[in-house]
């Protein structure tokens, strides 16, 4: 996911999709371990998608307060 296409998002989207993944990514670690997943790239991919939805939403959360 872009940060394009993340700040586009409304903020209930957001923890929406925070969720989502973080559920997709506890759901690709435990995969990795039992077996090796064909591409271990998509469990740093998805971590790094997290942080930018989690950044997003602070700096949102900030800029609210600055006003």
């Amino acid at each position: 996911m872009k940060q394009n296409e993340i700040k586009e998002l409304a903020t209930a989207d957001l923890t929406q999709k925070i969720n989502e993944l973080e559920a997709t990514l506890g759901n690709l670690k435990l995969t990795h371990r039992i077996a090796p997943i064909e591409n271990p790239f998509k469990i740093r991919e998805t971590r790094r998608t997290i942080a930018r939805l989690y950044t997003e939403l602070r700096k949102r959360e900030l800029s609210e307060t600055a006003e």
